[in-house]
């Protein structure tokens, strides 16, 4: 998956809803601009969106920020599903 993609449907994590309502309100301010963003083209440069690796091989992530990711599973070409929210610690 490299071409623009258009993501339609989203479905979130319990993890993910809880990691969410811990982040610092200037992280989830950027994380909604980078959600955006990521629904209109899910490889847009800046989202530096990537495939990982190891136990994680199925997942792929894009930055929020230097410090901050989201963990995501495709579902379908225009389907996800965001496993988790944070700092590096999200891929172990």
């Amino acid at each position: 998956m490299n071409d623009a993609t258009k993501i339609n449907s989203t479905e979130y994590s319990n993890k993910f809803l809880k990691q969410v309502s811990r982040l610092p309100a200037k992280i989830l301010q950027q994380a909604k601009i980078k959600e955006a963003m990521f629904r209109f083209d899910a490889y847009a440069p800046a989202l530096k969106t990537h495939k990982l690796s190891g136990k994680d091989e199925n997942c792929w992530a894009f930055w929020i920020n230097y410090s901050y990711r989201i963990k995501f599973l495709f579902l379908a070409k225009n389907k996800i599903l965001f496993l988790k929210i944070g700092k590096h610690g999200i891929y172990e």
